[in-house]
């Protein structure tokens, strides 16, 4: 593990001692829009978290796989999903090529990990995600985007667009709320 990762790991999974401030315990409101109008199947959170939309997706019908690198996130994520069948996995998602995962998915979501990713890692990421998704499978991620005087950049609509045009279509994009941000709508291509 190079010492970058090592780092990021150590911090995120010390985060999740306390409550981190992005885990809200609400199911994001696009998620339960999703579901409310598509037939359940299977569902991949990359970035899970404590599994909160895991639950919410799981209660509706979904087979759900989470994936989050900090094992302490995982293991709040199999507290709060006890009962519901779900399959959670501590693990790098630049390498979901090389997981075990009963996809093929109808769904995949992405609160957050992915803008946090290295420019060198986002290939990996879109290229194993692909692997796992239907044909017009559904991919929800939101992202942050640039803005002026924060420290954290983000990635344009543009870059969003280039880093999954080879096995996505971009079919819908919504501003974020607050802080510079968007919620992107992917589909897989056939």
């Amino acid at each position: 593990m190079n010492l970058t990762l090592f780092f990021r790991r150590l911090k995120f999974g010390f985060s999740y001692l306390f409550r981190p401030p992005w885990d809200s315990g609400i199911p994001a409101p696009e998620v339960a829009r999703f579901a409310a109008d598509h037939p359940a199947g299977r569902a991949l959170d990359i970035g899970c978290g404590t599994g909160t939309n895991l639950l919410y997706l799981a209660q509706h019908g979904w087979r759900v796989t989470g994936i989050d690198f900090a094992a302490l996130a995982i293991e709040k994520a199999r507290r709060k999903l006890q009962g519901c069948p779900a399959k959670l996995l501590t693990a790098d998602v630049t390498r979901l090529a090389e997981l075990d995962l009963p996809g093929p998915y109808d769904l995949a979501l992405d609160m957050g990990c992915f803008h946090s990713l290295g420019t060198h890692d986002r290939p990996r990421y879109a290229s194993g995600l692909a692997q796992w998704m239907k044909p017009q499978g559904m991919y929800l991620v939101y992202a942050f985007q640039p803005a002026e005087g924060e420290r954290f950049q983000g990635l344009t609509r543009a870059e969003m667009i280039a880093c999954f045009q080879d096995a996505f279509t971009l079919v819908n994009y919504e501003q974020g709320q607050g802080r510079a941000s968007a919620w992107y709508y992917f589909t897989r291509k056939a």
